[in-house]
């Protein structure tokens, strides 16, 4: 979708609300396909003393299965947009991948709604921030409560251990 500003180009100050949805269901994300909600966007562009901002959010549903715990999950996430537009971009080989060039007079939506999400999207999908995953001896789901795994001493420490025993 293209959004309109050229009613803005010529008028520091002004703004253009924007609001869209985006289909990212053919997004492959590892082994996996995330995303099958529609992604929504909204914000506004203003013309800050000529230079085109876009700010605002991009939010969906992801649906997976957790990177630590191996568990499915879905997760609302929100992330935020604020990118600049420019009508040529000075030198592609240093492009900044938060500068987007307009097509004309407007702003592709799809294409930056699509980058922002990418580029917020962590390396890892987890169920949630502070996911405690799977013990490494029994595979015990540690989100689940601590599992009853006596921890390993380390080696150098086995004479320090003799110690205390006596």
């Amino acid at each position: 979708m293209l959004l309109g500003l050229s009613k803005i180009m010529d008028c520091p100050g002004a703004t253009v609300p924007f609001s869209t949805s985006v289909d990212l269901s053919d997004l492959q994300y590892g082994n996996s396909f995330p995303v099958t909600e529609p992604v929504t966007a909204q914000g506004q562009v203003r013309n800050t003393a000529g230079v085109l901002v876009m700010t605002g959010s991009v939010r969906t549903t992801i649906h997976g299965v957790c990177d630590r715990c191996a568990t499915e999950f879905d997760r609302e996430i929100e992330f935020p947009i604020d990118v600049v537009l420019v009508t040529e971009l000075a030198n592609e080989e240093n492009e900044d991948e938060w500068v987007f060039p307009l097509e004309g007079d407007s702003a592709d939506l799809d294409d930056i709604v699509r980058t922002v999400f990418v580029l917020n999207l962590d390396s890892k999908l987890l169920c949630k921030e502070d996911c405690q995953g799977l013990c490494c001896r029994c595979g015990k789901n540690l989100n689940d409560g601590p599992c009853s795994c006596q921890k390993e001493l380390d080696p150098r420490f086995a004479a320090l251990k003799q110690l205390l025993e006596k």
